[in-house]
C-alpha cells in the first residue's frame, strides 16, 4: 500500500495530466465537437449568383454557392443564408444582422465590391473607351482607399456585437481576368489588367480592416488563378450571362471559394 503523502502526490500529478489534455478519455469514445452555428453574410458573390438555381428570395442565393457547400460537408448545428445579390455595407446592417446572435460560432461574409461601384466600373470598361474605362477605375480605388474602409470597419463592428462569440471570416474577391489572346470581340487585355490591379487594391484594403476587426481573411485570388474570363478553363461568367455576368459559375465557388473558405477554418 502506497504512504499516504505519496498517494496524494500521485492523484494530483493525475488530476493535472487530465486538465492539461481536457479530460481522459474512456476507452472506444471521443470528445463531443464543439456545435457550429453558421451564418453566411455578404453580396451575391456569397449568395452564389452565377451558379445557379436560386430560391424564390429575391437574392439569387444557390445552394451551390461555397456557403451552403461548407455547411453540408460539415454537418453544422445550423445554417443561416442571408447573403443577397446586389448587397452593399448598408444592406448588412439593416437587413441581414438578424441572422446573428450569441450562440453563432462562425461568420462568413464577401461584402464592400457593390459599395465601391465595380458593376458600373466593368460595365464602363466592357462598353466604354480605354479613357473610360481609366476613370472608372480610378474612381473605384479612390473610393476603396478612401471612403470603403470606414463601412467595413462599421460592418465587422456590428457583427462583432451581434455575434460576439463567433469567428468571423471575411472572404476576398477573385482577379476577374486573364489577360491573354482572347478574341477580337474581347476586352483589351489593357482594360483586363486595369480591373485585376482594382480588384487587388480592394483585397488590400479589405484584409487590412479584416485584420484590424480580428477577423481572417480569404484570399480567394491564387485559387482562380488561370481561370478568369478569357482562361482556357474559365471560373468566371462572361458577359453573355447578363445579370450573371463576372460572378463565379457552379465551379468557381465549388473549386475556388470553397477551398478557400476550408483552408480559412482549419
Amino acid at each position: 500500500m502506497l504512504h499516504r503523502p505519496l498517494a496524494r502526490a500521485l492523484s494530483a500529478l493525475v488530476a493535472l495530466a487530465a486538465a492539461a489534455f481536457g479530460a481522459v478519455l474512456v476507452p472506444g469514445t471521443a470528445r463531443a465537437a464543439a456545435p457550429v452555428h453558421y451564418a453566411a453574410l455578404g453580396d451575391s458573390y456569397s449568395s452564389g449568383v452565377g451558379a445557379g438555381p436560386y430560391d424564390f428570395s429575391g437574392c439569387l442565393r444557390s445552394e451551390k454557392s461555397y456557403a451552403p457547400l461548407w455547411a453540408a460537408a460539415n454537418a453544422v448545428d445550423s445554417f443561416r443564408f442571408v447573403a443577397c445579390g446586389g448587397a452593399v455595407t448598408d444592406d448588412v446592417l439593416n437587413r441581414q444582422l438578424g441572422a446573428l446572435s450569441a450562440s453563432t460560432t462562425l461568420v462568413t461574409i464577401t461584402i464592400g465590391g457593390n459599395d465601391a461601384g465595380f458593376v458600373d466600373v466593368i460595365t464602363s470598361c466592357r462598353f466604354g473607351s480605354t479613357t473610360s474605362c481609366t476613370n472608372a477605375v480610378n474612381e473605384a480605388k479612390a473610393f476603396a482607399t478612401g471612403t470603403l474602409p470606414g463601412k467595413l470597419d462599421r460592418t465587422y463592428a456590428a457583427i462583432r456585437d451581434r455575434a460576439p462569440n463567433a469567428r468571423l471570416i471575411v472572404l476576398g474577391y477573385p482577379r476577374l481576368f486573364e489577360t491573354g489572346s482572347c478574341g477580337v470581340l474581347a476586352m483589351s487585355a489593357h482594360k483586363r489588367t486595369l480591373l485585376n490591379e482594382a480588384a487587388d487594391v480592394l483585397a488590400t484594403v479589405t484584409a487590412g480592416r479584416a485584420a484590424a476587426a480580428g477577423a481572417t481573411f480569404a484570399d480567394t485570388r491564387s485559387h482562380f488563378a488561370g481561370h478568369g474570363v478569357c482562361g482556357a478553363d474559365p471560373w468566371i461568367r462572361d458577359v453573355t450571362g447578363v445579370i450573371e455576368a463576372y460572378h463565379p459559375n457552379a465551379a468557381g465557388y465549388r473549386d475556388g471559394y470553397l477551398p478557400a473558405l476550408t483552408a480559412a477554418t482549419r
